[in-house]
């Protein structure tokens, strides 16, 4: 097959290259800075993955804000009306988050939960809106709702290795807040099965959730390192702003449709997970 990656060369982007190249398909990376140059690029193919979006882990300024939003609802609009003046691909396959639901303690979320009423979530709700235009295209439309990616060589988990390799990782704030983790590996299995057929939301997290307490405590056996020095909120809200309601609030998400679909996780505990990141 002949697959367009918009955003080939982040984190997600990367590894879903080398795993499409392994099985012998070809890949034609494209960028959203210029719409009409990537619908052009992608158009001949026989399938296109839209991973872009400006980063969501820096200080949420209105101008961040307004970059996370446009980046993904804006960019996904030119690019399915640029892609809507020519023969476009017969899949889409829409990476989304899942900010989507919204933050919970208590609430579990699966595909078929209800979006969320903050900001994330709205941005997510909207994207997601703008990705199912594709379907007017006579496009099959997938959208992975992604959540935190666990690799070496990107992601949160990149951010936490080094002051936990020091003996400086703790809990962030209550650490009774949920982190719905998923290893690289399986997060390209799932926008693989969403390339191969599936439609609808994917959740892309592991079916065994972790609260930041279970998540801390895990890491630091893995390193073999303390985890005694707890992460304070108010230095989370100094150097992140809004943004810090990522890390403070969370959310447990099952990747019920997923599984449903015949998705079968390579990692299903967080102990398999880092085990094989970290070996």
């Amino acid at each position: 097959m002949r697959i367009g990656i918009i955003g080939a060369s982040g984190f997600i982007g990367r590894h879903l290259t080398a795993a499409l190249r392994a099985r012998g398909d070809e890949i034609v990376a494209a960028s959203l800075r210029d719409p009409a140059s990537a619908a052009t690029a992608v158009g001949a193919c026989d399938a296109v993955v839209n991973l872009a979006g400006e980063p969501i882990a820096q200080r949420w300024t209105p101008e961040i804000k307004a970059k996370i939003e446009s980046s993904r609802v804006d960019g996904t609009r030119a690019l399915l009306e640029a892609l809507g003046r020519q023969e476009a691909p017969p899949v889409y396959v829409a990476a989304s988050a899942i900010g989507y639901y919204g933050y919970s303690e208590t609430a579990t979320f699966t595909e078929a939960s209800a979006p969320g009423s903050d900001f994330l979530a709205r941005v997510c709700l909207r994207w997601e809106e703008a990705a199912n235009h594709a379907s007017e295209l006579g496009m099959r439309v997938a959208h992975v709702r992604t959540g935190i990616v666990l690799g070496k060589d990107g992601g949160a988990l990149a951010k936490m290795l080094p002051p936990f390799s020091l003996g400086a990782g703790g809990v962030i704030g209550s650490g009774k807040q949920w982190m719905s983790w998923v290893h690289i590996d399986d997060t390209v299995g799932i926008y693989l099965a969403a390339l191969e057929g599936a439609s609808g939301a994917l959740n892309a997290t592991a079916p065994a959730p972790s609260t930041n307490a279970e998540f801390t405590r895990a890491l630091g056996n893995a390193l073999h390192r303390p985890t005694f020095l707890p992460t304070p909120i108010f230095a989370l809200r100094a150097m992140l702003g809004e943004g810090a309601d990522l890390l403070i609030q969370g959310q447990r998400v099952l990747p019920a449709r997923t599984q449903e679909l015949g998705y079968r996780f390579k990692f299903d505990t967080l102990d398999a997970a880092l085990a094989d990141i970290l070996k």
